[in-house]
């Protein structure tokens, strides 16, 4: 899995410099049907709403994860995250009488911290490699993990809201933690 994903890393970079371009308006899912990309549309919104700093809808992760799930998950895959999407809508409408997308914020909230206590959890891991057998972690962590990494990858988030230096200065090892400042983006 660590080597996989060091190795698709600089595709996935690419992937999200490549959304990053798109203007919304013109957006037509790759892989997403309509419905399926406004569910996954209003989860990102719902895990990484705008603040004072830009959500996960202004850096265009909902197109980053169509562009990972098209791009980049083999057939099986792809299946898996159809089931995982119809098995979220159908949690909505038995739970709460109505498709993910269409429920207000309290429901969505209620739904996804449901979701968070029963999925699976990443393995930790020692210097890039997991510690332990990978158990699956289900459909909602993968696409939050997804949400994260391309929220985080951003141009915008790196370069405006993380500290950002793209030359770095001396190495300063004994510093107060006060004088940091912000999480710094690589």
């Amino acid at each position: 899995m660590i080597t996989g994903s060091s190795a698709l890393t600089p595709t996935l970079l690419s992937l999200l410099q490549s959304c990053q371009q798109q203007e919304r308006l013109d957006w037509q899912p790759k892989f997403l049907s309509d419905l399926q990309a406004k569910l996954i549309y209003t989860l990102v919104d719902t895990l990484l709403p705008k603040t004072e700093t830009p959500g996960a809808l202004e850096v265009k992760v909902d197109m980053f994860i169509d562009a990972v799930f098209s791009d980049l998950y083999d057939e099986k895959g792809q299946a898996s995250v159809i089931a995982g999407i119809n098995d979220l809508d159908k949690r909505s409408q038995e739970s709460y009488g109505d498709a993910f997308a269409e429920l207000g914020e309290k429901d969505r909230t209620d739904l996804l911290g449901k979701l968070e206590s029963e999925s699976g959890k990443y393995n930790g891991s020692v210097w890039g490699t997991s510690v332990g057998k990978q158990e699956p972690v289900g459909f909602y962590r993968s696409v939050k993990s997804l949400a994260l990494w391309g929220y985080f990858s951003s141009e915008e988030i790196g370069k405006n809201v993380l500290s950002y230096d793209p030359i770095p200065g001396s190495y300063l090892g004994c510093i107060p933690l006060s004088e940091v400042g912000n999480s710094w983006s690589l």
